[in-house]
């Protein structure tokens, strides 16, 4: 009973910011603090099936795919707000009202008392009473069940699937493809150059440089592009004197300080000579 009263406020306040939060996300993350609640409650109830079932399947494998769905759409997807059918809102006001007076009603008409005959159902352990049970006395309920999931599953998948209306194109066709879009709007033929090619720094910032010298745009992310973000090498290698002098370094050996040695081999020394 004290796992209860600690945890059925926490499942309420929680059930009720799934209906009035905004986002997707954090519904997600409250229905899970509800289903981890109700799994200490089958634990307290010395349950331990369902408690792992309850872990397992519905937080770590249900919510889960719920979280995935939501990373596909994105959280900053907003719904449409547009009744596709005319009244639905009142059918659903009305629905709900209905199914809370009855829930009220039917739990104002019971008594709460201690709960009887569990170590009679757990006597040879809760896993093997509740197998016994379930396949035994509810073995039609159970496979119905697991039938309408299958059809479920076997309609969903038929409904998302997508017919190809045209044949898909192969290698030749591909190749094709790309000739006609560089004759027609001068696309690139191959891949594009990946950032930092023939640069001073092989950066995701650094834009890759053409045979010219010049910064290949399209070899640099247009969103680090829009932020400002992208770093110019010929623009750095200009920077460069600047910087060593401000630091005060020695120039660089081969470029500013003597000339490179002669490979001209010179004729050796005679003796005669004085």
């Amino acid at each position: 009973m004290v796992a209860f009263w600690i945890l059925a406020p926490i499942m309420v306040i929680a059930a009720l910011g799934i209906l009035f939060v905004r986002k997707a996300v954090h519904a997600a993350l409250l229905l899970a603090v509800v289903m981890m609640s109700l799994a200490v409650l089958y634990l307290a109830l010395e349950a331990p099936f369902l408690f792992a079932v309850q872990i397992i399947v519905y937080t770590g494998a249900i919510l889960m795919l719920f979280l995935f769905v939501l990373m596909l759409v994105g959280v900053d997807a907003s719904d449409s707000v547009v009744e596709t059918i005319r009244g639905q809102r009142a059918f659903a006001i009305a629905g709900g009202v209905g199914l809370g007076v009855l829930l009220v009603t039917g739990l104002g008409q019971i008594t709460l008392g201690t709960a009887v005959g569990l170590d009679d159902a757990n006597a040879p352990g809760n896993i093997q009473a509740l197998a016994n049970i379930l396949f035994s006395r509810y073995v039609f309920a159970f496979e119905t069940t697991s039938a309408l999931l299958i059809t479920a599953a076997v309609g969903a998948m038929v409904l998302a699937h997508r017919e190809r209306l045209t044949p898909k194109a192969g290698q030749p066709e591909r190749a094709a493809q790309r000739m006609q879009d560089y004759a027609e709007k001068g696309a690139h033929l191959g891949p594009l150059p990946p950032p930092g090619v023939y640069a001073r720094h092989n950066a995701v910032d650094t834009p890759a440089l053409l045979p010219d010298g010049t910064a290949a745009e399209s070899s640099v992310s247009r969103v680090l592009a829009a932020r400002g973000t992208v770093r110019s090498a010929p623009a750095l290698a200009d920077d460069i004197e600047e910087i060593e002098h401000q630091i005060g370094w020695a120039p660089h050996a081969g470029r500013d300080a003597a000339p490179p040695a002669s490979t001209t081999e010179e004729a050796p020394a005679t003796g005669g000579e004085h």
